[in-house]
């Protein structure tokens, strides 16, 4: 049992509180995840020609300016950082491949979470409340949020574990459920050259969407594929920079809520957590049904 939550800001003048809203959504989820907790955050902050790389590290004393000042040299192209606790947000116009380059040699042992133009990734383990204050997710703003809650079940309890999973850029996937196939998935996803790095289920669910994107699908094309080649049972939130996506298995045994407005499309596990939102006594409020996918863009 996972917790999943997302929020997709349709009204700029909400953009400001987006953190607020969903910082209490994701801690409405703690009983469905009290192990560790993620969210994906997009905001319109980096240049339409830079890149924001999300990334960690297990030390607690990081030189996030050594990181910096690596990336600058490895690449000859300025950089900015910027660090919250644990995490640090590098945003360049380097190319990728360099910066991934330089972040693998770095000393500090640097772990890429997440990229893109638009999103900020963060994951840790701990209670969400825990997490939302230690990172001052309450603060943050931006149009759009997805976020997770997890009981681990099939894997360990660590933040590589945690979700959201982003093997592409701008891209991240939540689940709540089990996949039963995953293991065929996987050895298919490697012979096609594309490598888990966990254990974990999800991942190979977000590496396959990823790859059928990569391959010219669209995000609904991917979730598709998703419904004919995986097994399991499984509600699945992605998003990407201009897009929000939801889908559950042909059983729809795990739950998941709707509530939208002209101001806001907002999705749960379960109701208590959209409770809080303004004018949710008025917003169309609904469950997917099996297999449909309802996608909505910003």
């Amino acid at each position: 049992m996972c917790g999943i939550v997302g929020l997709l800001v349709r009204d700029p003048a909400l953009e400001g509180d987006l953190g607020q809203y969903f910082s209490t959504m994701l801690e409405e989820m703690t009983a469905r995840g009290p192990d560790s907790a993620g969210l994906a955050i997009y905001d319109r902050g980096v240049d339409a020609n830079a890149t924001r790389y999300s990334l960690r590290t297990d030390n607690p004393n990081a030189n996030w300016s050594a990181v910096k000042a690596e990336v600058e040299a490895a690449t000859g192209t300025s950089a900015a950082v910027e660090i919250n606790g644990h995490v640090a947000f590098l945003t360049t116009s380097a190319p990728a491949a360099e910066v991934h380059g330089a972040l693998a040699a770095s000393e500090e042992q640097v772990i890429v979470v997440g990229e893109g133009h638009a999103m900020s990734l963060i994951k840790d383990v701990g209670l969400p409340g825990e997490i939302c204050d230690r990172y001052d997710v309450a603060d943050v703003k931006g149009y759009m949020a997805l976020g997770h809650t997890r009981m681990a079940t099939e894997s360990a309890v660590t933040i590589d574990g945690a979700h959201p999973f982003s093997p592409r850029p701008d891209l991240a996937l939540v689940h709540n459920g089990s996949f039963s196939n995953h293991a065929t998935i996987r050895r298919q996803l490697a012979d096609a050259g594309i490598d888990c790095i966990t254990q974990n289920d999800t991942e190979v669910c977000a590496q396959y969407i990823g790859w059928r994107m990569a391959e010219g699908d669209t995000l609904e094309d991917a979730m598709r594929h998703v419904l004919k080649e995986f097994d399991g049972f499984f509600t699945l939130v992605v998003s990407t920079q201009n897009a929000f996506s939801v889908v559950r298995d042909a059983f729809a045994c795990k739950p998941m809520v709707v509530a939208e407005t002209d101001q806001y499309v907002a999705v749960a596990s379960e109701y208590h957590a959209l409770a809080g939102l303004p004018g949710i006594e008025n917003a169309r409020v609904f469950e997917p049904q099996p297999e449909e996918i309802h996608t909505w863009t910003v």
